[in-house]
C-alpha cells in the first residue's frame, strides 16, 4: 500500500516538474519577445505617450427668485488648458505663437496677469514696494526696471521673438503658466470663454499645440444683466490670499464668489470637481479624453425676492431719480442715487431690493473702475445709513404714547416757531408764514408737524427717544444674509460723546426728535421699523433667503442656513426682542400715516389720492446741510386695514420726500396686480389677487 502510494507522489511530482519548466521556458521567450525582438518598438511607443489628470469643473448652483426663475445659471463655454509636454521651449512658445493668433484673429482673449506694459516699458503696478515685492516673489532684482524685467523674462522662457509686442504676449501666457504652476498631474487655464470659432480652430491645429487643448467648462450667467446686481454679487478668479486660505479644496485658478449671493453662499454654490485622464503624445497632440470621477454640481440658492416686483422697483427708482434730477417735479435738483426695500410685514422676507447706480456682474471683472466716483458697486440699501428726516416721527410717537406723554387726543398748538433751541420752527412756517395751530397727534403725523414733534421731544428728553429707536430696530444690524451691512447711528448722548461733542443741548433733541442730529439708518433698517408699525411691534427675522437645495433634491435646514451664515459673514439680528406698544397706541400712529396717503392736506396725498388700496406712508426730507440737497424718503405699509408689505424709498439729494411716493406707488401696483387689471370696484378686492405673497 505505502510502495504504490510512493509511486503516485513520485508521478505527480514530475508532472509539476514539467509544468513548472514549461511555463519557465514560455515565460523566457515572452521576455526575449519584449525586450529583444519587439523591444525598441514597445520603447518608442511608451516614450511617445503620456497620460495626464486634470480636474473636470463643477457647475456652479443656480441662484433662483421666489417663483424658480433663474437669475444666474450655469452655461457651458469653453476654455482653454495647456499641459506639461516634453517639447523645448523653442516649440512650446511657437505653439502659444500659434494659440494667441487663433484667439485674436477671433476677437477672443487669453489671461493676461503680467505686470509689466511695453512701449514704452513700465510697470502696471505703481507702488513701487508692491512692484519691488512682486520682482523679488519671481527672482529678479527688486531695483530692475521695466525693461531689465522684460529682458530677464525673456531670457529665462528662451523667448526669441524680436517684435517687443509679440514677445510680451507669448510672456505673458508663459507668466501664467510659471504662476500657476503646471505639472504632470495639473493644467493650467490659459483663456476662458472662448468663443466657438476658436475652440473649433484649437482643436483643428491639435497636433501643432504643444499641449494646448481645448475644454468644456461651466461659466456663469446672468440672465437679467445688471437685475438685482447688489444682491446676487459677482464671481472672479481666486486671489493668491483666497487661493492659501483654502488650497485643500480650490485650484489656483479657479472661479470663486466674490461679493453679495455668490460670496456669502461659495461653499454650497461651488460643487464638487471631478476628473478627467488626458492621453497625449510627447509633443503635445491629444489622443484621448476620460472621466475617471464624474463632477457634482452645486447647490441652488433660492431668494426671497420676486423678480417681476425687483425689475419694477428698479425701473422706478431710475426713472424717479432722473425725473427729479431734470425737473419734473419742478426745480430741478442733483438727484443721482437712492435704495428701495419691500419687505413682507409678517415674515420679513425680502420682496425686491434695488440700489441705483448699479452695474452688471456679468462683465464686472472687465468695467471695474477702482476710480469709481458713482458709488454704482455698493448696496446703499443695508450700505449706506441716511438721516431719516420726518419718517422718525412714529418713533417719536410711539415713545410719547407709550409713556404717556401724551394720549392720541392731546391737542398741541403749532404757533410756527418753538419756543426753545435756536429758531426752530416748523416747515408750515417757513413757507406760508403761520402755523398748523391745535394738533392731535394722527393730524401731526398726517401735516408733518415739526412744532408737535420738537414739543413732545424736549418734554421727553433724547435718552427716552433713543430707547425707542433702538426699539424698533434702528442703529442695529437686522442679520440679513449679505455682506457689508452697516449699523448706523441712534441720536444719543452716547453717540454724540463717541464722535468727540462734550454737551447734548436741548436744541439737539429737538433736532433729534424731527429725524435730524446724529439719527443715521439705512433703508432696510427703516423697512424693518416700518413693518414693526404695521404688523403689532413683531420683530421680524430678515431674510434674502428662501431655501437652499442640494443637488439630490433635499432642502438645507433653515438652522444649518442660519448657522452658516453666523460663521460666515458675522452677522445676526441684534434686535432681540418685539415693541410690546398698545394696538390703541399704534392704531392712532398708524392712521395719521393713512391721512398722508388718503386725506386732502397730507404729504403724499397727490400721489395715492385716486389710488384703489387704503396706503398708510410717511415722507420725509432729510437735510444733508447743503441748500437744495436734502434726501428724500417714502415709507408706508399696504393694505391698510391687513398690512402685507412695507416699501421703503430713499433718494439722495432729491429735495423733498414728496417726490419719491411715485417710486412706492408703482412697487404697490405692481405687487396687487393693479398694473393688469386695475381694481376699481371694491378696495377689499385685494384679499382675492395673489401676487408674490
Amino acid at each position: 500500500m505505502n510502495k504504490e502510494k510512493n509511486q503516485n507522489d513520485r508521478i505527480r511530482y514530475n508532472i509539476l516538474t514539467v509544468i513548472v519548466y514549461i511555463t519557465g521556458i514560455i515565460l523566457i521567450l515572452q521576455l526575449f519577445n519584449l525586450q529583444i525582438v519587439h523591444g525598441e518598438e514597445y520603447r518608442e511607443t511608451s516614450n511617445s505617450r503620456l497620460t495626464r489628470e486634470t480636474v473636470v469643473k463643477a457647475a456652479r448652483g443656480s441662484i433662483k427668485d421666489r417663483t424658480g426663475v433663474e437669475l444666474v445659471r450655469t452655461e457651458t463655454g469653453y476654455s482653454v488648458e495647456i499641459y506639461s509636454t516634453k517639447v523645448s521651449d523653442e516649440e512650446l512658445n511657437l505653439a502659444i505663437e500659434r494659440f494667441i493668433k487663433i484667439l485674436e484673429g477671433n476677437k477672443d482673449e487669453y489671461i493676461d496677469n503680467l505686470p509689466i506694459k511695453v512701449e514704452p516699458f513700465e510697470f502696471t503696478e505703481k507702488d513701487e514696494n508692491a512692484q519691488k515685492e512682486w520682482k523679488i516673489e519671481n527672482e529678479i532684482d527688486a531695483n530692475a526696471s521695466a525693461e531689465e524685467v522684460f529682458n530677464k523674462l525673456k531670457e529665462r522662457y528662451e523667448i526669441n521673438i524680436e517684435d517687443v509686442k509679440q514677445a510680451r504676449k507669448v510672456m505673458a501666457v508663459r507668466y501664467e503658466i510659471s504662476n500657476k504652476g503646471y505639472s504632470s498631474t495639473k493644467s493650467v487655464t490659459i483663456a476662458r470663454d472662448i468663443s466657438n470659432t476658436s475652440a473649433v480652430q484649437i482643436r483643428e491645429q491639435n497636433a501643432k499645440l504643444a499641449g494646448i487643448n481645448v475644454v468644456t467648462e461651466p461659466t456663469v450667467a446672468y440672465t437679467s444683466g445688471s437685475l438685482a446686481s447688489h444682491i446676487l454679487g459677482y464671481v472672479g478668479a481666486i486671489s493668491e490670499e483666497e487661493y492659501n486660505e483654502r488650497k485643500d479644496t480650490y485650484r489656483n485658478d479657479d472661479i470663486i464668489g466674490k461679493d453679495g449671493i455668490q460670496y456669502v453662499f461659495e461653499e454650497y454654490l461651488k460643487g464638487t470637481d471631478g476628473t478627467k485622464q488626458v492621453d497625449m503624445t510627447v509633443d503635445g497632440a491629444i489622443t484621448n479624453e476620460y472621466i475617471s470621477e464624474e463632477a457634482v454640481s452645486g447647490s441652488d440658492v433660492v431668494l426671497t425676492i420676486d423678480a417681476n416686483l425687483q425689475k419694477v422697483a428698479e425701473d422706478a427708482l431710475e426713472k424717479n431719480i432722473k425725473d427729479i434730477a431734470k425737473g419734473e417735479y419742478g426745480e430741478g435738483n442733483d438727484a443721482d442715487a437712492g435704495a428701495v426695500v419691500v419687505m413682507n410685514v409678517n415674515t420679513g422676507e425680502i420682496l425686491a431690493m434695488a440700489s441705483y447706480p448699479d452695474y452688471n456682474p456679468e462683465k464686472y471683472s472687465e468695467e471695474y473702475d477702482a476710480n469709481d466716483e458713482t458709488g454704482k458697486y455698493v448696496n446703499r440699501a443695508i450700505s449706506s445709513a441716511y438721516p431719516p428726516g420726518s419718517t422718525f416721527k412714529m418713533v417719536v410717537a410711539s415713545a410719547a404714547l407709550d409713556t404717556e406723554e401724551i394720549t392720541p387726543s392731546t391737542l398741541i398748538n403749532d404757533t410756527g416757531v418753538y419756543p426753545y433751541g435756536d429758531n426752530q420752527a416748523c416747515w408750515y412756517y417757513r413757507s406760508y408764514g403761520v402755523g398748523h395751530g391745535y394738533l392731535n397727534l394722527t393730524q401731526a403725523i398726517k401735516y408733518s408737524c415739526n412744532y408737535f414733534f420738537y414739543d413732545i421731544g424736549y418734554r421727553m428728553g433724547i435718552d427716552i427717544i433713543a430707547d425707542y429707536a433702538g426699539r424698533y430696530g434702528l442703529g442695529k444690524k437686522t442679520g440679513i444674509e449679505l455682506t457689508g451691512e452697516e449699523s448706523g447711528k441712534v441720536a444719543s448722548k452716547e453717540t454724540a460723546s463717541s464722535m468727540g461733542y462734550d454737551t447734548w443741548y436741548p436744541a439737539d433733541t429737538l433736532s433729534a426728535a424731527i429725524g435730524q442730529s446724529f439719527n443715521e439708518y439705512t433703508p432696510l433698517q427703516m423697512a424693518r421699523y416700518i413693518s414693526m408699525v404695521a404688523n403689532g411691534g413683531k420683530n421680524v427675522d430678515v431674510s434674502i433667503i428662501k431655501s437652499i437645495i442640494n443637488p439630490d433634491g433635499t432642502e438645507v435646514s433653515k438652522e444649518e442656513i442660519e448657522n452658516y451664515t453666523k460663521n460666515t459673514i458675522g452677522t445676526e439680528n441684534e434686535l432681540k426682542e418685539d415693541l410690546n406698544i398698545s394696538e390703541e397706541n399704534l392704531d392712532a400712529i398708524r392712521e395719521g400715516m393713512k391721512g398722508v396717503t388718503s386725506e386732502s392736506g397730507g404729504t403724499a396725498y397727490s400721489t395715492f389720492a385716486d389710488f384703489d388700496i387704503d396706503i398708510a406712508g410717511k415722507t420725509g426730507s432729510a437735510q444733508t446741510g447743503i441748500e437744495g440737497e436734502a434726501h428724500g424718503w417714502f415709507v408706508g405699509f399696504a393694505p391698510y386695514d391687513e398690512p402685507e408689505i412695507a416699501v421703503v424709498v430713499l433718494v439722495e439729494k432729491a429735495g423733498s420726500g414728496g417726490y419719491t411716493a411715485e417710486v412706492a406707488k408703482e412697487i404697490m401696483e405692481e405687487y396687487f396686480g393693479m398694473n393688469s387689471e386695475k381694481v376699481t370696484e371694491d378696495k377689499n378686492a385685494v384679499s382675492s389677487i395673489e401676487s408674490v405673497r
